[in-house]
């Protein structure tokens, strides 16, 4: 298992997966897989494709196959929330890539040949993605991919290597369709000599200007009339600006369950009975595993580390010199008492170079290493020579890891942070067995290990009950419908919480997690009520669906204010733009004009052309200044602060802007253009994205 070791560590210890992705096992709520496959209906459709209707058991077999590729690469299926998301995320590309990007890429004449695949992978020209995966001391090792492929795969029964080595083929393959469709607009790039210089003449230009502005009234003005026909008409030829996903308007109301004061006198006692016991116990691990809800860690902290446990916890533990249990404190219903284990002057960071050996051998072998080093061997010789790990190359030198933290720490490795300079020593991890050195490190500070013996307070089933009476009696008065509800929050002086929710909301306020809630509010009718829904088991929801927005444009009722708004300005524009014509009629100096107006002039000493500029000017300003002759005054201009009158004074032409800017310009405009393509084809294919309703 030697190569699989090496891909493993590489992974491991660079934090990385193959482009960038999370691949971790993800766990879904039975309930709701049994919800979804109750019927063969298209809400049960975790998406939609090009056409093509994405089961969730198409979708769950690539979260399957996502989940095995990471457990090959780490050789662990744990995992978090923000790595489920990564990798429901990741077995969605999976598929948008194989439905859509691909077909489009080949409809577009591009193909990726067989013979040009096997190129990429086991060929003279690899991919990225291989050369990432598989390394030898002096980076790509064509033979560790050879083995691999040879003899790894076909001997591993279980089929997770074929499996592994089937993704990053498919994944070089979508790299190269992404490469050859990104050189279309690459290419694209091309100015000639004509819109270079164009391009450079307008970049290199400032000009002096004076201008006047009439800003537009806050107030609407009564003369400016915009009328339904005129917003019926906008919103038919405007259709696609006001496309919405489902959502709803709820209400809701949640109890919470809080510990008693008979349940924090409970918690009180429970940390009293053992109090002695956990200042005379020699096992401290063994202890807090029986009796506390906080579990012993052999981190170093520094003063004021431990407010954010408990600040009488941390100026316990950094003002006493013995190491006698502190009092028991009371915080939020939880009590804490501490014990210092250790003392001394530890570094916030440690230069860390390490020598990975792996195979029967590796302890022979790491004695052989360690004794070398302690003759005087040169590490990064020796981590050529023996080390598995040929990524590690901090500073350039190979066995370098870099600076390690408490927070940024290879598991096993934790020892480094109290070891000692240049003195190498052995540790075994998961990865295998190290020879480590610490090179250098930050000025040791004083911290502390302890021991803190934590006992929150827990709701009694009385407590539990009494909180589940009181949103029984809410449900019971709400007689699942709206109108009940708002009785129920009337009679019983409850806060009522009124939200906007879509298909992906998951938190309510403070309270995480509540998916449950949401999958009700999407399953009920306008005007429903719900009975108690218990989320966490600590809070109990009683939640009324308001108005169902569903999924497509908006019907004109909701977007009619905003469409009129929209139309008053621009007509408030031309009216005001015509009044202020009308004002400055027959004057010929814009000093005249501002007289005229009772506005004072503005001088821009430097107004810039340049289409990078980030300068807060109103474009339709700066767009008079340019197109305006020298000295003349312009006619009046509407803006989006109100109309400008304009004189330029004088123009100067510099050369900050040069050919190479312009070409990284138009270059960037390009690669602007490449990131887009993938959410055009979606919109166009209408791509359809309902994780959210299981997930």
């Amino acid at each position: 298992m030697a190569v699989l070791e090496k891909i493993r560590v590489k992974f491991g210890l660079a934090i990385s997966i193959i482009i960038a992705l999370a691949l971790l096992s993800f766990i879904i709520d039975p309930g709701t897989l049994q919800s979804a496959m109750q019927g063969m209906s298209s809400k049960y459709d975790v998406g939609k494709i090009a056409g093509r209707a994405i089961r969730y058991t198409d979708y769950q077999e690539q979260v399957e196959r996502f989940t095995t590729i990471r457990e090959v690469t780490s050789g662990t299926s744990a995992h978090s929330d923000q790595e489920q998301r990564q990798i429901r995320d990741a077995a969605w590309q999976d598929l948008v890539d194989k439905y859509l990007f691909v077909k489009n890429a080949k409809e577009a004449g591009i193909t990726v040949g067989s013979a040009e695949l096997l190129d990429l992978t086991t060929g003279d020209n690899p991919s990225p993605v291989i050369l990432q995966t598989f390394g030898g001391p002096d980076g790509y090792d064509p033979q560790v991919l050879v083995d691999f492929v040879q003899n790894q795969v076909p001997a591993d029964e279980s089929g997770r290597l074929q499996t592994f080595w089937n993704y990053l083929q498919t994944t070089v393959n979508n790299q190269q369709y992404y490469t050859k469709y990104g050189a279309l607009f690459t290419a694209s790039a091309y100015l000639n000599d004509i819109e270079k210089a164009d391009l450079m003449a307008k970049n290199n230009t400032t000009a002096n200007v004076d201008y006047l502005c009439v800003t537009y009234p806050y107030q609407d003005d009564s003369a400016v009339v915009v009328s339904k026909s005129e917003i019926k008409k906008y919103y038919k030829a405007h259709k696609d600006f006001y496309e919405q996903k489902a959502n709803r308007d709820i209400e809701y109301v949640v109890f919470e369950v809080v510990p008693s004061a008979e349940d924090v006198a409970a918690a009180n006692e429970k940390i009293t009975a053992v109090y002695d016991e956990f200042g005379a116990t020699t096992n401290m691990k063994a202890f807090l595993m029986r009796n506390s809800d906080r579990q012993l860690s052999n981190r170093w902290y520094k003063a004021g580390e431990l407010n954010s446990i408990n600040r009488q916890v941390n100026d316990y533990v950094f003002s006493t010199r013995g190491s006698a249990p502190s009092p028991v404190f009371e915080d939020d219903n939880t009590f804490y008492s501490v014990r210092v284990m250790a003392s001394a002057n530890i570094p916030d960071s440690v230069y860390v170079k390490h020598i990975l050996l792996q195979g029967n051998d590796a302890k022979a072998t790491a004695e052989e290493v360690l004794a070398k080093l302690r003759r005087g061997g040169n590490f990064a010789a020796l981590a050529a020579e023996y080390s598995f790990d040929k990524n590690s190359m901090d500073d350039g030198q190979l066995g370098n890891i870099g600076w390690m933290t408490q927070s940024y720490m290879i598991p096993g490795l934790e020892s480094v942070i109290t070891a000692k300079i240049n003195d190498p020593y052995i540790v075994n991890t998961q990865y295998g067995t190290h020879v480590v050195m610490v090179s250098k490190r930050t000025a040791p500070v004083a911290k502390k290990q302890v021991a803190i013996f934590e006992k929150g307070a827990i709701a009694s089933k009385e407590t539990f009950g009494k909180y589940y009476s009181q949103a029984n009696r809410f449900s019971s008065i709400a007689g699942k419908t709206y109108e009940g509800y708002k009785a129920a929050v009337d009679s019983l002086g409850v806060y009522s919480h009124q939200m906007n929710v879509n298909e992906g909301t998951s938190s309510y306020g403070s309270v995480d997690q509540a998916k449950e809630v949401t999958r009700w509010i999407f399953d009920a009718k306008k005007g429903h009520a719900s009975n108690i829904i218990t989320v966490n088991n600590k809070y109990f929801f009683i939640t009324a669906v308001k108005e169902v927005h569903k999924e497509g444009v908006k019907p004109l009722d909701e977007v009619a204010q905003g469409i009129r708004q929209r139309l008053y300005f621009e007509k408030l524009r031309k009216v005001k733009t015509a009044e202020v014509a009308a004002k400055v009629e027959g004057l010929e100096t814009l000093e005249q004009m501002a007289e005229a107006l009772g506005v004072s002039i503005t001088n821009e000493a430097a107004m810039s052309f340049s289409t990078t500029s980030s300068r807060g000017i109103d474009p339709a300003l700066a767009g008079a200044a340019f197109a305006a002759e020298d000295g003349v005054v312009s006619a009046p201009v509407a803006g989006g602060m109100g109309t400008y009158i304009v004189r330029v004074n004088s123009r100067e032409t510099g050369s900050f802007f040069t050919e190479e800017d312009a070409l990284q310009q138009a270059s960037q405009k390009a690669q602007y253009s490449t990131q887009m393509v993938l959410p055009v084809m979606s919109r166009i294919a209408e791509v359809k994205d309902n994780r959210e309703r299981f997930f």
